[in-house]
């Protein structure tokens, strides 16, 4: 072990053989098979500012946009200083307080609660609505966070099929009553839930509903609402949960629920009780957003414009594309084809985001391209236009995955 005193530069800690092992085969799995021996998903290129960038989740294009830049420097310029203490603490009429009843009538529901982040939010809710005695059934494509909240929880999961409500319908009449968890846009293949048939089933079962509307909320329904408040289903589902580092290009995530789990959920909740609430010039710039988001509707327009041209145009070029959304998915398969499509992007200045196992089944990685309204035309045609230019270089004609055969091409 080497170490020098705290003002040195020198310090290697001894790790047991348990840690050792963890990290070795974080090397051999994720470093050691690529050919820069970095992650898959860190390339050789640097993005300019030129490049397209099809990695960032803010849907609307609303990151800079003055009136939450603007919101957010007056509030910390007009503050002393600001409360760092739980959420417990706070009164009804703190700023916080006032948001989530704000985002609640937004989207329909009676309460909301402001958490961290979205991975925080399903946490905190699979922790406080789920036990052992409880069955979860899981669509097999959910968020990694709800999985880990139906661990936490100590809960039984009972995977079923991608958007099968059949198969959903099987499994509660096997197992019981429980609650359902679904995505309503999953952010790997960016497809859409069966919303309506899931909420039917696991209503006449009696079980509790969780959709996770992380990707939808902001970008689908009026006024963007989401996409449960979009199908009529506001009143059917139990609980909504969202990251806001999405559509409200924000750090935080929110529960959308009744005024009486709202009550109770800051003083049974892990999550809650022992973290640290978001500070008020974070809640200003989340107040402007949900301005933005309500007023400037063209944004979802140019969005799903954008979205569908994209989705369209990469099929017709033979490219696996499963997306109903603004998330659209290269299903390339192999991670070694991934690789390869990551590099010819990028050395053409394009930027999505690779995702493989634990993201993806295994053999099934892919590379995301995350839409949003900003996105010109013109932008559109050169991503196109280098997919159709690439193909033989990446081999995307012997892909498992390609739709149109070879001769087709």
């Amino acid at each position: 072990m080497n170490t020098e005193n705290s003002h040195g530069h020198k310090h290697s800690a001894y790790f047991p053989d348990f840690i050792e092992k963890r990290l070795r085969h974080c090397d051999y799995k994720y470093f050691k098979p690529r050919k820069n021996k970095k992650p898959l998903v860190l390339g050789n290129c640097l993005p300019n500012a030129g490049s397209i960038m099809l990695q960032s989740n803010d849907y609307l294009n609303i990151s800079s946009h003055p009136h939450i830049r603007n919101a957010q420097v007056n509030m910390l310029s007009a503050m002393n200083r600001e409360p760092f203490m739980s959420a417990v603490f706070l009164h009804e009429e703190s700023l916080l307080k006032r948001f989530e009843k704000r985002m609640a009538h937004f989207t329909g529901f009676e309460s909301s609660i402001l958490c961290q982040s979205g991975w925080a939010s399903n946490i905190g809710l699979m922790e406080v609505i789920a036990d052992s005695t409880v069955p979860v059934y899981i669509d097999f494509f959910a968020h990694m966070s709800l999985w880990e909240g139906i661990k936490i929880a100590g809960a039984n999961a009972y995977p079923f099929r991608h958007n099968d409500a059949r198969h959903l319908d099987r499994l509660i009449t096997e197992h019981g009553q429980g609650v359902v968890v679904v995505d309503s846009i999953y952010s790997t293949s960016g497809d859409i839930a069966p919303l309506r048939d899931i909420i039917a089933v696991s209503g006449h079962h009696g079980c509790v509903s969780v959709v996770d509307e992380s990707h939808s909320l902001g970008a689908y329904g009026e006024h963007g609402a989401g996409m449960v408040s979009q199908c009529g289903l506001t009143d059917q589902v139990h609980f909504v949960t969202a990251s806001l580092a999405k559509a409200f290009a924000g750090r935080a995530g929110i529960i959308f629920c009744s005024s009486r789990f709202a009550k109770y959920y800051p003083y049974i909740s892990n999550l809650s009780i022992f973290s640290t609430a978001l500070l008020d010039h974070e809640i200003a710039a989340f107040n402007a957003t949900l301005d933005v988001v309500m007023a400037e509707n063209y944004r979802r327009e140019a969005l799903n414009e954008n979205s569908r041209y994209l989705r369209e145009s990469l099929s017709s070029l033979g490219y696996a594309i499963t997306s109903q959304s603004q998330i659209v998915s290269i299903i390339s398969g192999l991670e070694s084809d991934t690789e390869r499509l990551r590099d010819a992007l990028e050395e053409r200045n394009i930027f999505g985001s690779p995702f493989l196992t634990p993201a993806t089944p295994k053999n099934r990685s892919l590379i995301r391209f995350s839409v949003h309204s900003g996105l010109s035309r013109e932008n559109l045609d050169y991503v196109l236009n280098v997919c159709e230019d690439i193909r033989d270089e990446i081999g995307m004609r012997n892909w498992k995955s390609t739709r149109i055969k070879p001769t087709t091409l």
